[in-house]
């Protein structure tokens, strides 16, 4: 899932120590997000979940890959390094698992982590980017573009693609104006909003 992040502080990577709050930032960024909604209607009960559902794909960053932050803690962006799965795609299939165990008894969590399981892409080893936000009022200020171009870069002199699913229309235009196009699959979750999976070659 994604917002449309912006800014216009420095970007670093972030470190283990600063997992709390940054857990924090992208369950408060996600409160207005049509997915979140529509997994976690109750309002209270969003906000109680949010870190811990959140923390899920944080910890896997973490571990696995890397989250990349603007100075002042006000975005973040996580990223995966995925390879290319033979089997099929069994690194989704543990994350929408975790994604069940954070959220017990929600059937809708476990369908998006299926049908976005499903939807991605995994013939080909690419990065890909779970979540960026930017906290509340700290939005259209250049964040977005200034936490992926570093990344995108990176893809093109490695010959890496890039993957996402946009779960906003502004966050899908953001992501086409840096690259990312349609995989030709939509989400649409049962009674409630649509996911667009992104997929983007690197440049040369």
């Amino acid at each position: 899932m994604h917002q449309e992040a912006a800014g216009t502080t420095g970007i670093r990577r972030a470190v283990k120590a600063e997992r709390d709050e940054i857990s924090l930032l992208i369950g408060e960024a996600f409160m207005a997000d049509p997915v979140s909604g529509w997994v976690f209607p109750d309002e209270e009960y969003r906000r109680a979940v949010h870190p811990v559902f959140f923390g899920v794909y944080l910890d896997a960053a973490l571990r696995d890959g890397w989250v990349d932050v603007t100075d002042d803690l006000s975005a973040a962006a996580l990223w995966l390094p995925v390879r290319a799965a033979d089997g099929g795609p069994e690194e989704d299939d543990e994350l929408g698992g975790r994604l069940a165990g954070a959220a017990p008894g929600n059937d809708r969590a476990r369908v998006v982590g299926e049908l976005t399981g499903l939807a991605h892409p995994m013939d080909r080893s690419h990065y890909y980017l779970p979540v960026i936000v930017a906290a509340p009022g700290r939005r259209c200020q250049g964040r977005g573009r200034a936490l992926l171009t570093p990344v995108l870069d990176r893809c093109d002199r490695e010959g890496m693609p890039a993957y996402l699913e946009a779960s906003n229309e502004r966050s899908k235009a953001l992501y086409e104006r840096l690259g990312f196009v349609s995989t030709g699959t939509v989400v649409d979750l049962p009674g409630g909003p649509r996911m667009w999976p992104m997929w983007r070659e690197p440049r040369p």
